[in-house]
């Protein structure tokens, strides 16, 4: 029997803020430009998105589970005035309800908020910020489009501090244009030496929509070879995870009890609210995603058919994928014996068969909860091995896609 998340009342929502200073150069996010003088307080587009949303937010059915947690992301949700961010807030706190312990996160970018906006947001409850670094070279951000600088960064670090937000994450990228792997390490040091209680480590990946896609191919130069990047990846598991960082993600490290409440919602499969332009909910077992283009969206909040942009996840075999896909990307991995509960021990067997070889190779394994070998368990748990099973998830998961499209899964849902 699938135990699906159908009667489940989410308990975490995503908030999309798509304005931007400028189009970072591989961004392909639905986002909106507005140039770098233009923030809430002086733009009245600004202000007709947040009544927009926060319509949207009035027509979701109350509940009686508050959220616990709330993201804000886009875009640069820090562009929003205090009292922007403070109307959205008290919105999803009549219709839904926001716990008291609730991690409220903020994307934000360095130079696009100073002290009294900071304390603003922190006031309202904001209690995790991630900020978009990078880099640390002005070089390599210039190349990306950036609107900021590394001395932007450091200001940005000190007001977090001086304003007492403990919960903070760094976000890097790496296989920039004409990044070495030297210029890689200085931008890991220079984490070390902040010391944030989580870091965010995303490998560039060309889009075709964007800059970098009509100016460069992956792997050729100025980007750096698959060979160097793999490098990177395994250079950045190295320095965090023996500074004490926990690897608990594939793109994500954090200390002890500081990983990311509202992401872990995603990679566990469980229900979600999804707001604004471009963003998806998961809710009783539908995924609905909201136009991409500003006028799309404010047509779709006030039309009378928003089901029509909702996938059913309604196949065995389209939720056994989704299992893995998001599952595998955890440290942890996937318990086969919820696995087999939900699918059936045959199909753990046929996923056992299809990872064997890579099993072999060292890049998947199987251990129990106390970290004993349970290979011919299945109460153990499915995971890959880091940081060869994490730089080869792709292919992994690839092989495991074609297995089970040709495959049939037989099982009634509950």
């Amino acid at each position: 029997m699938i135990k699906r998340h159908i009667s489940s009342i989410p308990k975490s929502a995503y908030l999309h803020i798509p304005f931007c200073r400028r189009r970072c150069f591989y961004c392909d996010f639905a986002v909106s430009v507005v140039g770098d003088r233009r923030r809430g307080e002086n733009a009245t587009w600004i202000q007709h998105y947040v009544e927009v949303l926060c319509e949207e937010i009035t027509q979701t059915p109350v509940t009686d589970q508050p959220l616990e947690t709330i993201f804000f992301g886009g875009g640069t949700p820090s562009l929003l005035s205090v009292s922007q961010l403070g109307q959205i807030l008290d919105s999803l706190d009549q219709r839904l309800g926001i716990d008291s312990q609730a991690e409220i996160s903020m994307e934000m970018d360095p130079d696009t908020f100073d002290q009294d906006h900071l304390q603003g947001f922190v006031n309202l409850g904001v209690n995790r910020v991630s900020l978009g670094v990078q880099a640390f070279q002005d070089e390599l951000l210039k190349a990306c489009g950036r609107s900021h600088t590394v001395a932007d960064v450091w200001t940005a670090i000190e007001l977090i501090h001086r304003v007492g937000v403990s919960n903070y994450s760094i976000d890097l990228i790496s296989g920039l244009p004409d990044q070495t792997i030297e210029l890689w390490q200085q931008s890991l040091e220079q984490v070390l030496k902040i010391n944030p209680p989580h870091v965010s480590h995303y490998d560039l990946i060309v889009e075709p929509k964007t800059v970098f896609g009509r100016y460069y191919s992956p792997g050729e130069s100025p980007l750096p070879s698959d060979e160097t990047t793999a490098t990177m990846y395994r250079l950045a598991q190295e320095t965090l995870t023996q500074a004490g960082y926990q690897h608990y993600e594939i793109s994500n490290y954090a200390r002890s009890r500081m990983q990311c409440r509202h992401n872990l919602v995603y990679w566990h499969c469980l229900p979600y609210y999804g707001f604004g332009m471009g963003a998806a909910s998961y809710l009783q077992g539908y995924r609905l995603t909201r136009p991409r283009q500003t006028q799309l969206y404010y047509q779709w909040v006030r039309s009378e058919n928003q089901s029509s942009n909702a996938e059913w996840i309604n196949t065995a075999c389209d939720l056994l994928l989704e299992r893995l896909m998001l599952g595998l990307r955890l440290a942890e991995g996937v318990s086969l014996g919820c696995l087999s509960e939900e699918f059936g021990q045959q199909t753990v067997q046929q996923i056992l068969q299809c990872l064997y070889p890579y099993q072999q190779q060292g890049w998947v394994e199987i251990v129990a909860v106390d970290g004993n070998d349970q290979s011919r368990d299945l109460q153990g748990y499915l995971r890959l091995t880091d940081p060869n099973g994490f730089l080869f998830s792709n292919t992994i998961l690839a092989s495991l896609f074609s297995y089970f499209s040709d495959a049939e899964i037989s099982l009634q849902y509950s």
